[in-house]
């Protein structure tokens, strides 16, 4: 589709299937070369990443754990610029190596978030694995270790991105239309 229609938003074409397909595959074949012989912990951030993250783990060639945080700070369109942890961690993952899996990352608020939970628990071995970018809004001072693309900033709609929590379905990604 070239269109969609989520609530009351249009959105057009943005990202095709195929080219996130690629950019996951190039994702994966580096964490499985650099993981060779490990055995990571991914913390899967919910929702968005949900399904980046199946995508991911299923051309993973390691042995490793799941496990998943659920954090809020967007509504609408906007950021609020504020992280509210809704499901924490349930598994142990202090003195094991960790990859976060994020479906975006634009002002860095959220992975910051996270990041810091994690040192203040003492985790010190983290990785960060993102499908999308906008480094034209990244206001923070972290590296992101497997990057899929980066993207302006335009609001995104599909592949696990949502709009009001509608919108995540798509194969492919759309972008809002002004």
């Amino acid at each position: 589709m070239k269109t969609v229609q989520v609530k009351d938003k249009h959105f057009s074409l943005f990202i095709k299937a195929e080219d996130i397909e690629k950019a996951v595959t190039e994702i994966a074949n580096r964490i499985n070369e650099d993981y060779h012989g490990k055995k990571p912990v991914f913390v899967i951030i919910l929702n968005g990443a949900f399904v980046f993250a199946a995508s991911l783990l299923k051309k993973i060639r390691l042995d490793c754990e799941v496990t998943f945080m659920k954090l809020s700070s967007y509504k609408g369109t906007r950021t609020s610029s504020k992280v509210m942890e809704v499901i924490g961690i349930d598994k142990e993952i202090e003195g094991k190596p960790v990859i976060i899996v994020e479906d975006i990352v634009d002002t860095g608020i959220t992975m910051e978030y996270i990041l810091r939970r994690f040192r203040d628990i003492g985790i010190e071995d983290v990785k960060i694995a993102v499908l999308l970018f906008k480094p034209n809004v990244f206001r923070k001072d972290f590296k992101i270790d497997y990057l899929g693309m980066e993207i302006p900033d335009d609001f995104i709609v599909g592949y696990g991105l949502d709009y009001d929590d509608f919108g995540r379905n798509y194969p492919d990604i759309y972008k809002i239309i002004e």
